[in-house]
């Protein structure tokens, strides 16, 4: 990052730490998982505006503001939103978020996602725990940057020991939750029918537009990651049905009342 983008950085770790809050925890909401929101401790609310280093956002259901308070014993950092490549092509969209959570003290990062199902039973409306990911674009948000680091072993991108806890707290929860593999396509636009063989055929069983760009960037500063996906719709030619980004929406929000009092029990009873 350039010296304008290091500053950025660290003029946006500083705002978060004038708030008085120490986050350990930085949880990314996507579609349908955004009333976790309303579910964090004596907020402090920042709007993505205000960070240097965030970006702009302009996608229906990412509403675009840092949330900073407490889930559980936990401090923690929630990004109501997030940039995603198919935007404007930059697999490093939320690069400079990551970074600047990472300055501030976070050492884990939770991710959520909406996404197609490859699995006939992995229901719309089902959660998914993420335990490996196809990077099917093939395009990574460190290109460009510099000296070893940038050579990231993702043997373990999401974290075993954060997910035997997550799978633990659905237990408990008797919540249902699958483990899979989730496939990154860069989208927009939805997949075709021969796409979700192909993924099938390599061992996917849920695919969507996010998470894999920021899972990298996670991993090359050193955090530790954890993942969900909520399952949507079927993919592409598995079912007769028309897909749409309002369908996505609709089928997410419905979903939520499952999806989010999970993520709160996962988060709360993390042990970093």
């Amino acid at each position: 990052m350039s010296a304008a983008g290091d500053d950025a950085v660290a003029r946006g770790a500083q705002l978060i730490a004038a708030t008085g809050r120490r986050p350990r925890i930085a949880v990314l909401l996507g579609s349908g998982w955004g009333p976790l929101a309303e579910r964090v401790r004596d907020p402090v609310e920042l709007s993505y505006a205000e960070l240097p280093a965030f970006p702009t956002l302009a996608i229906d259901g990412h509403a675009g503001r840092l949330l900073l308070g407490r889930i559980g014993p936990h401090e923690v950092a929630v990004l109501a939103g997030r940039k995603h490549a198919y935007e404007q092509g930059d697999a490093a969209a939320m690069k400079g978020a990551l970074q600047t959570l990472a300055a501030a003290g976070v050492q884990v990062l939770v991710q959520t996602n909406a996404a197609g199902s490859l699995d006939r039973g992995l229901r719309p409306g089902a959660l998914m725990l993420i335990s490996d990911h196809l990077n099917v674009a093939q395009r990574s948000p460190l290109v460009g940057a510099s000296g070893s680091a940038r050579f990231v072993d993702l043997r373990d991108a999401y974290d075993p020991a954060l997910r035997e806890q997550a799978r633990a707290a659905a237990a408990r929860l008797g919540t249902p939750l699958q483990e899979g593999v989730y496939a990154w396509v860069l989208g927009p636009q939805f997949e075709t029918p021969a796409e979700i063989r192909m993924l099938v055929a390599l061992g996917a069983q849920a695919v969507g537009m996010s998470t894999v760009p920021e899972t990298i960037l996670a991993r090359w500063l050193g955090l530790r990651v954890l993942a969900f996906s909520l399952a949507t719709n079927m993919g592409c030619g598995l079912e007769d049905e028309a897909l749409s980004h309002a369908h996505t929406l609709e089928t997410a929000r419905s979903a939520a009342q499952r999806a989010v009092p999970l993520l709160e029990a996962v988060i709360a009873g993390l042990a970093p």
